[in-house]
């Protein structure tokens, strides 16, 4: 299945393609927005040398992170199976991240970081042996208390942000070719409107008050309009 994954949740933003489980093109830019975005998109499929009707599943990283580069990637994806009906998949972006540690040949349990703002941070467990890992901790906000903790303890804390807060920090980014392997492994396609960053908090919206009325001038005949409106 050729599978082209975007990964837009950290300051690294990839695009690849993954065909039968193989990376055969990929490109990266910090940052990468809009048409930038889509010219990463074009130069992995030239890489590839595959054209856009040749894709047969689009694999967006769904963070959690940055959730305009989510959001973002996950508009992308809406269109390209709205013009080409092509078929889109959700991957965790820190199950990615697991699959980075593994591929760096880093082993034992670790401690997998994103930067929620508000000094807090998306924390999950995984132990990551030689033929795998696997979650010990489920996805889940933590306080920057917590997180300190474990790197003063001697834990490894690994995350796109994790060595410039902590000094015992691995810096370790979400990549597409990872996402897009994921995805290969997995035959639970959804439609791209029902794909949603992974978000923890809970979002609140505030109603507008209505408009306040604004009384007339003394001495306007009723049903009169302000001269100055």
């Amino acid at each position: 299945m050729k599978i082209l994954a975007l990964e837009f949740s950290s300051e690294r933003r990839s695009v690849a393609i993954v065909d039968d489980g193989r990376v055969c093109g990929r490109a990266q830019e910090p940052g990468a927005r809009g048409g930038r975005a889509l010219r990463l998109v074009e130069s992995a499929l030239r890489e590839a040398g595959l054209e856009r009707e040749q894709v047969e599943c689009l694999a967006v990283g769904l963070g959690p992170g940055s959730y305009t580069g989510i959001r973002s990637a996950i508009a992308l994806a809406q269109g390209w199976q709205l013009a080409l009906g092509t078929r889109t998949l959700g991957v965790s972006s820190v199950e990615g991240l697991a699959a980075a540690a593994h591929l760096e040949k880093i082993r034992g349990r670790i401690n997998i970081i994103i930067d929620a703002q508000r000094e807090e941070f998306y924390l999950a467990g995984y132990e990551v042996e030689p033929l795998g890992w696997r979650e010990v901790e489920p996805l889940r906000l933590a306080l920057l208390d917590d997180v300190r903790a474990r790197g003063d303890s001697g834990q490894l804390i690994v995350g796109p942000n994790a060595a410039r807060l902590f000094s015992s920090g691995r810096a370790l980014f979400p990549e597409a070719g990872l996402i897009g392997q994921l995805a290969a492994q997995r035959p639970d396609f959804v439609r791209a409107e029902r794909l949603e960053p992974i978000h923890l908090r809970p979002t609140a919206f505030v109603k507008t008050p209505p408009p306040r009325p604004i009384p007339a001038p003394p001495g306007t005949p009723r049903g009169a309009k302000d001269p100055d409106s």
